[in-house]
């Protein structure tokens, strides 16, 4: 059997890339479906929008990702130009209040979040003590959505499902 000509290699390469493609559409619209339970779940709850949340080192607590969200969160933000620019002293250095607040790389100068429709599940049902409360949310169902990310995100990639913190992700995705 003769190699396959050059116009069926790139009918093949073609054909993966538009599986590859339509695959991860599929997963997406499925990972923003349980994203529109995770809003519903949280509806009657308000936030005061003081990002605390997003300052890690203030609230100790700092959303993990599968590698779905994050793909779902760099899409987002690509769509923007990349990760918010922040002012500092010096390229790259954070001034010594950022450093110990530990903001959220994805939260803008002005303090709103420059990806806030794919920000992860941990983002949409964190709330800060200011916030007000809606009806009370169990544990289980929450534990249930991120069951479903964690299965969603295990056909994404293999250890897709295995969290990892939200800067340690978006960094080692930056890095060649």
């Amino acid at each position: 059997m003769s190699p396959p000509s050059f116009p069926e290699r790139a009918r093949t390469r073609f054909s993966r890339v538009f599986c590859y493609v339509c695959g991860m559409a599929a997963l997406l619209d499925e990972l923003f479906a349980i994203y529109r339970d995770a809003d519903a779940l949280v509806a009657g709850w308000s936030c005061p929008a003081s990002t605390e949340c997003c300052r890690f080192g203030i609230t100790g607590r700092e959303p993990y990702v599968t590698s779905l969200e994050l793909s779902a969160l760099e899409r987002a933000l690509a769509g923007r130009g990349g990760l918010p620019r922040r002012a500092s002293a010096r390229r790259g250095a954070l001034p010594l209040a950022g450093r110990a607040e530990r903001r959220c790389p994805v939260l803008t100068a002005e303090g709103s979040c420059a990806a806030y429709d794919a920000r992860p599940l941990g983002c949409r049902t964190f709330y800060c003590d200011r916030a007000t409360a809606g009806s009370k949310i169990r544990q289980r169902d929450v534990n249930a959505l991120v069951r479903r990310i964690q299965d969603l995100a295990a056909r994404h990639a293999p250890g897709g499902d295995e969290g990892r913190p939200l800067t340690r992700a978006l960094t080692s995705a930056r890095r060649p």
